[in-house]
């Protein structure tokens, strides 16, 4: 029962610092890294509790595992190698070499299980590749997103008991499972309802404008400064502001353009901080486990 509770106490630490992100990322669109790290380090340290039954081996990888994940929530490329940034590069790409081998063989020797490689363990690394791997794609537009994928793995690993049990088949798979992967697919469910939730407010207001209606809607051009949104003309869209005060300055530039050419409203589109989509995600799958995997199971 020590090691149910503990393990409930994790699933309460993510889900309680993923809202307070989502909150902070709806108001200023940017996450303390520091917010990611105490979650990080907190939910490790509970898990760590729930593997040490296996002995002094299976803790030891679970660290291994977290320093690897908590490494990309520090600073540590620009105080080591400020000067040559590509160095750091190639240091980072050995230490993701070094932890799979490291799996690797200690997996061969000791086996997968609660007295060798531990699952979550596996599952852990497994995350941060997936993670990583989208954010180099371009698939998730911040580094915060990737942070949060990587932070959920290390927090709940794989969550195979969801407090409200989903259908059968797909209980089965969620043993196997990466949280990580149910939180991200989760949020790409739940992000569904930004299109219906703009149709509504376009329909209400009787604001239609093709497919548009689907994803903007029109704002005065003055309340620009004011609000997070991206201007939906192609002519005027940016995409290189790396901070939320250089998107705000980006949109003071398009009001002025636009007032200077007698421009009184613009369709824009909303910026839906994907966190809070993760957030969702992340208490739907607690809740039910992973949605999309749930409704595959009904075919």
């Amino acid at each position: 029962m020590q090691f149910v509770d503990v393990s409930v106490g994790a699933t309460v630490v993510l889900l309680a610092g993923f809202v307070v992100a989502a909150i902070v990322d709806w108001r200023t669109r940017e996450v303390d890294d520091r917010l990611w790290l105490a979650i990080a380090l907190l939910g490790g340290a509970l898990e760590a509790v729930v593997v040490s039954p296996g002995g002094v081996l299976p803790v030891a990888v679970w660290l291994v595992v977290v320093a690897f994940a908590v490494q990309h929530l520090l600073p540590w490329d620009d105080v080591v190698f400020g000067n040559n940034p590509s160095l750091a590069g190639y240091v980072e790409i050995g230490a993701y070499a070094a932890v799979g081998v490291a799996l690797v063989l200690v997996g061969l020797r000791s086996g997968i299980g609660p007295s060798g490689v531990p699952a979550v363990a596996v599952a852990v690394y497994v995350s941060v590749l997936l993670a990583r791997g989208l954010f180099e794609s371009g698939l998730l537009y911040g580094g915060a997103d990737a942070k949060a994928l990587m932070v959920a793995a290390v927090a709940v690993p794989i969550d195979a008991s969801p407090w409200l049990a989903p259908h059968g088949v797909a209980l089965g798979i969620l043993a196997l499972y990466p949280f990580a992967l149910t939180v991200l697919m989760n949020g790409a469910f739940v992000a569904i309802v930004v299109p219906l939730a703009l149709l509504v407010r376009n329909a209400r207001h009787r604001d239609w404008n093709g497919l548009r209606t689907f994803t903007g809607y029109p704002l005065d051009v003055e309340l620009l400064p004011h609000r997070y949104v991206w201007v939906a003309d192609p002519t005027f869209r940016r995409d290189d502001a790396e901070t939320s005060e250089d998107d705000q300055h980006e949109r003071e530039r398009l009001r002025d353009e636009l007032r200077a050419k007698g421009v009184q409203a613009v369709w824009v589109t909303p910026q839906i901080p994907f966190i809070v989509l993760l957030a969702a995600g992340a208490v739907l799958g607690v809740l039910v486990g992973n949605v999309i995997l749930d409704l595959l199971s009904l075919l």
